[in-house]
């Protein structure tokens, strides 16, 4: 098993995986490819030391600790979609699994959708107005 690499910032996201524990790699692999699949047009990159997808501004992040996996993205599609989260343990913006089991990807699927349509209907609200104000 590799070591954590302590205080040394991934590049990319293969480093970032390469960096982490085999349990949790496999895991977050797993999101990863669930995650381009939702979301083809999101640019895939490093921030706050983490996996990021952006796409019209930030949709989806990944990270893992000791002792789970997270996925971060926006507290409005959480808590629209809090009936289907009931069983993980989750924070304002935050859903936590297991290491070794992934979240199904139906259901990283309906979120990753639901944060891209968020983020379409606020550039295009924001277009809208910057319209009416010229």
């Amino acid at each position: 098993m590799k070591k954590i690499r302590e205080n040394v910032p991934a590049r990319d996201v293969d480093d970032y995986l390469a960096s982490i524990p085999a349990k949790a790699r496999a895991t977050l692999q797993k999101l990863r490819k669930t995650i381009k699949v939702a979301a083809p047009k999101a640019v895939e990159k490093i921030s706050y030391r983490m996996p990021m997808y952006s796409y019209l501004g930030m949709l989806v992040g990944f990270a893992a600790f000791k002792n789970h996996c997270s996925l971060f993205m926006s507290p409005s599609v959480l808590e629209a979609h809090k009936d289907l989260l009931k069983r993980y343990d989750t924070s304002k913006g935050t859903i936590r699994f297991p290491v070794g089991k992934p979240l199904p990807a139906t259901l990283v699927k309906k979120l990753v959708k639901a944060r891209i349509k968020e983020n379409e209907t606020r550039v295009k609200k924001r277009k809208r107005n910057s319209r009416r104000s010229r």
